[in-house]
């Protein structure tokens, strides 16, 4: 690849400074990003910072620095990532990835890992001590990924969205569905909540079904409601993302939930992602809950008996 090749449509050369918690899943972004045509230098000291991203370069870089890195300090590299952006053949984007502390506490008790910060100490400590280190690269980072509730599929999936060098202008849409029992996507822009529809979990047929199947299409869309609100979701959407892209947005996550996270939201994330295919945007679907082992709760027999609809519950 040339020199001239790696440069992004704006005749700019993409470069990525990747940050982040320890154990909030730099290293997933670094292979990540590295897979997707960039030049991945990592752990690189902030005193070479500036000389090598003037060196040539034939691919778009991302580079990572985190609190391991020697003569890490967050000013320091904030007030070079300030001179980067101010250079019109470059654009710059700080990318922090990170997790709440329990999940990092989590992630280091599996790999029985001292925490770079804390080797003689509690883990925790080590987390709340590079908290507050880190929180200034946090603020001026450009993406924040929160991957508490990711799996390593879901974060390269995310970051794919953000960072592809497709070249092309446009807005990319990730649209997932969820279980509201489970929490809310904590990196959703537009959030929609299906709990009011028909519930297919109430009917013994499509209980064990999922949103993907016809039968349970079938029942949702039987719901009165369901025309009027189908409707005006993407009357709403139709006009609005648009502006998003004439604001310069390039990444949009939208999410749909409902209790489980495995009949009315699935159904709606994937007639929703169908919907912003047919009108040419970039669209990944994805269910989040959906592989979640379904809590088994009895039908009770008059619900059973009658097939009555009810929207409560599950």
């Amino acid at each position: 690849m040339s020199e001239a090749s790696a440069l992004g449509p704006d005749g700019r050369l993409p470069i990525v400074v990747a940050t982040g918690m320890s154990g909030g899943g730099l290293s997933t972004a670094m292979k990540c990003l590295e897979d997707l045509g960039y030049e991945a230098v990592d752990n690189l000291r902030l005193s070479l910072l500036q000389p090598l991203v003037s060196q040539p370069h034939d691919r778009p870089l991302v580079i990572g620095i985190d609190s391991r890195t020697r003569d890490f300090n967050a000013q320091t590299l904030l007030a070079q990532i300030s001179e980067l952006r101010a250079r019109p053949d470059l654009r710059m984007r700080v990318l922090f990835m990170d997790a709440h502390a329990d999940a990092l506490q989590r992630r280091y008790t599996e790999t029985r890992r001292p925490h770079p910060l804390a080797a003689d100490r509690p883990v925790l400590d080590g987390i709340a001590t590079e908290r507050v280190l880190m929180q200034p690269l946090r603020d001026a980072a450009d993406e924040v990924v929160d991957t508490t509730n990711f799996s390593v599929h879901d974060t390269r999936r995310h970051l794919t969205g953000l960072f592809r060098l497709d070249g092309g202008p446009g807005l990319s849409i990730f649209v997932t569905s969820f279980a509201y029992r489970h929490g809310v996507p904590r990196e959703a822009d537009l959030v929609f909540d299906v709990r009011f529809l028909d519930n297919p979990h109430w009917d013994p047929v499509t209980r064990p079904l999922t949103g993907l199947d016809q039968p349970v299409a079938d029942y949702i869309t039987r719901d009165p409601d369901w025309p009027e609100f189908f409707g005006n979701l993407t009357r709403l959407l139709e006009p609005l993302l648009p502006r998003y892209v004439r604001e310069g947005k390039h990444y949009l996550t939208i999410a749909v939930g409902c209790t489980g996270g495995r009949h009315r939201s699935v159904f709606t994330t994937h007639l929703l992602a169908t919907w912003l295919k047919e009108r040419g945007y970039k669209v990944g679907e994805a269910h989040r809950d959906l592989d979640r082992k379904a809590q088994v709760l009895p039908v009770p027999e008059d619900r059973a008996a009658t097939g009555t609809n009810l929207r409560e519950s599950a």
